[in-house]
């Protein structure tokens, strides 16, 4: 009991002292040749702030443009070229909408396994410093998701999975024939990580957690999306019941929609009321470049804030 309550206390006394950090979120581009040329300038400008890290939140093109090796050499050289560690998390638009015939067509799953090899090799970021990086793959059960990701940074946890768009890949290249196996494999890996990722921030101590994924996973909760049954609703009964059960700050990142917002749109399912320790942030996505300014500090009430940053052409030569 004693060493319990030593650890706990140094916990406590490591969160205390954390300083406040900054870092970059962006994601949804680049879509055209003209945002593609505007990418590094952009980074540029994130280089240039004192940033800990950037993280973009997936789709580095357009879902009707060839998903080939080439196009994701391409990409990765510019993210190498991060002065900050980049982590990226990954979207639909690169491997879930593949088989399209005017994006290849490829294997989804193949671009899904490539995309692992290309850019999450090791066990660290992307860019020129380096941020190790805890990758559920260093679980045997869960091997293959190099993806997902986890790190500390500021008194909280940041945690990056692959939750992609085109509803979650619920049917893979089929329809209504039921969820795909893909999707099935993938939703018992991304639950045991996010119920691994709150355990380890509770049992840290952390003031905040902030979950980085690709879609926009509908967190109004609708049954059906589109018509169809929606392929996210594991994962936002299951970020609801955790960030009620957590002490602090949650924040869910995601692209997907193209439209910048910070909102707190997760609601309690009994009584309706809005779930107070959860803000959602969706950054910016073409046509519209940008990035979103955040820190965490854990000794600030909300712990995380944001400020925007809409992408001047002429700010960086």
């Amino acid at each position: 009991m004693k060493r319990t309550a030593l650890a706990l206390l140094a916990a406590v006394a490591l969160t205390a002292r954390a300083e406040p950090v900054a870092f970059g979120l962006f994601g949804d581009f680049p879509y055209s040749d003209w945002e593609r040329r505007e990418l590094p300038k952009m980074i540029a400008e994130m280089d240039a702030d004192n940033l800990a890290f950037v993280v973009h939140d997936g789709d580095i093109k357009n879902g009707h443009s060839v998903c080939s090796d080439e196009v994701f050499r391409d990409i990765l050289g510019v993210f190498q070229a991060s002065k900050h560690p980049l982590v990226y998390v990954l979207g639909d638009n690169e491997w879930t909408d593949c088989h399209r015939k005017n994006n290849g067509p490829y294997d989804p799953l193949e671009r899904l396994d490539t995309l692992r090899r290309m850019f999450h090799a090791d066990d660290y970021a992307l860019g020129k410093e380096k941020l190790k990086l805890e990758r559920q793959s260093a679980n045997p059960a869960f091997a293959a998701y190099r993806e997902n990701v986890r790190w500390q940074a500021g008194g909280a946890l940041f945690v990056g999975m692959n939750v992609p768009g085109s509803n979650n890949n619920y049917f893979g290249t089929t329809k209504d024939q039921g969820p795909s196996a893909e999707y099935l494999d993938r939703g018992r890996a991304n639950r045991a990580w996010l119920a691994s990722s709150f355990a380890l921030a509770r049992e840290r101590k952390l003031a905040g957690i902030l979950i980085d994924i690709q879609a926009d996973p509908d967190l109004e909760s609708p049954k059906h999306r589109e018509g169809q049954p929606n392929g996210y609703l594991d994962f936002i009964d299951q970020l609801r019941a955790e960030t009620q059960d957590f002490p602090g700050q949650v924040v869910l990142v995601h692209g997907d929609t193209h439209f910048f917002r910070i909102d707190q749109p997760l609601k309690d399912l009994r009584s309706g009321e809005t779930i107070r320790n959860f803000t959602r942030v969706e950054t910016y996505g073409s046509p519209t470049m940008g990035w979103v300014r955040g820190t965490v500090d854990a000794a600030a009430p909300q712990v995380f804030r944001f400020e925007t940053k809409p992408w001047q052409p002429n700010a960086v030569k």
